[in-house]
């Protein structure tokens, strides 16, 4: 028989409508989610918060969200050197599995014995930096770096290998029912592993790249790498980059943003990398394919590159890669909000 259990969680926001109603939802989002229960199991759920966020109610946020449940809310008395913008949920709610707290964004630093595991979803266009800026942030913040777009490229790398036409789904499916990729971590680098061998390094040709665009819009090719993604991303601290990390493969990851630049921009910086690395290219071969791909991520039936809705977007136009990873690590580590 289910017990009564207390669920507690946090999270901080700017006073301003948009910000508290995202931070709001999220959260409860979370601690359901999290706690495998629903509106049914709930008995009610109390809210307080700090008296500098006067903009909209969190009650109010959540319940226009869709939840259905008592809802109660109070003001918390101002504390000397206490967080400030937070907003604390109580939920008490019949659960066959002890509470699992969560706590997010400068709201970790209450309870950082109980925060747990984190995922950072990064999601974008092609070309926007997304694997660059990735890797600055899994440094700085010392989580693990999984590159998502590696695991489409090698198994796009794998149909190329066996000239399977990469539109037809179900020659792509027998091609690929016996693939193996993985992520090996060899001194401290990633390493793409397809078949046993590291093919790291040749699966950043724009043969390949359109490849992975093509296919990863199959729906076998999706669910193949699904879960692979996710067990990781159980397992320790992450940040994933990739077109549908936030919407799809981590919906509930604690922190989510969405990262574009113009196609122009965006086709000059492959453009520069790819030469960098001795390959001839020419600007408006790269340019068009920037172009297609925005066009087949965005366009695909099975989970279209789209910003997710609590996603913070981050235009780079004009922004190095060291600014956005600085950024990204200034909202996850709370001293931004």
């Amino acid at each position: 028989m289910s017990k009564l259990v207390s669920i507690r969680g946090a999270v901080t926001a700017s006073d301003n409508k948009q910000s508290i109603t995202n931070a709001a939802v999220r959260l409860a989002d979370r601690l359901y989610f999290k706690n495998g229960i629903t509106d049914n199991d709930v008995v009610s759920v109390y809210f307080t918060v700090t008296p500098d966020l006067t903009a909209y109610s969190a009650a109010r946020a959540v319940r226009e969200s869709g939840h259905n449940v008592p809802f109660m809310s109070g003001v918390e008395p101002v504390v000397d050197g206490g967080l400030k913008g937070c907003i604390r949920m109580m939920i008490t709610a019949y659960s066959d599995n002890p509470a699992r707290h969560v706590y997010l964004n400068g709201a970790r630093a209450l309870r950082g014995d109980i925060a747990g595991n984190y995922a950072i979803a990064l999601d974008g266009p092609s070309g926007a930096g997304k694997s660059t800026v990735a890797k600055l942030v899994a440094d700085a913040l010392k989580i693990t770096y999984l590159d998502t777009g590696a695991l489409y490229r090698a198994l796009g790398l794998k149909c190329l290998n066996e000239k399977v036409d990469t539109t037809n789904a179900q020659a792509v499916e027998n091609c690929l029912k016996d693939a193996k990729v993985d992520i090996e971590y060899v001194n401290g680098a990633q390493r793409v592993m397809l078949d046993g061998d590291d093919v790291s390094g040749k699966i950043r040709t724009p043969e390949v790249s359109m490849a992975a665009s093509v296919t990863s819009a199959m729906p076998y090719v999706r669910a193949k790498l699904l879960g692979i993604q996710r067990e990781i991303a159980t397992n320790s601290s992450v940040i994933l980059d990739g077109r549908d990390i936030g919407t799809v493969v981590l919906p509930n990851a604690e922190f989510k943003f969405f990262l574009t630049a113009s196609a122009e921009v965006r086709a000059k910086r492959r453009f520069d990398e790819l030469t960098a690395k001795g390959q001839s290219v020419v600007y408006d071969d790269v340019y068009n394919d920037v172009v297609q791909r925005d066009k087949n991520d965005s366009t695909r039936a099975v989970a279209p590159l789209k910003q997710a809705f609590d996603a913070e977007l981050v235009d780079s136009d004009d922004m190095t890669a060291e600014q956005v990873a600085a950024f990204i690590v200034a909202r996850v580590s709370g001293d931004v909000q």
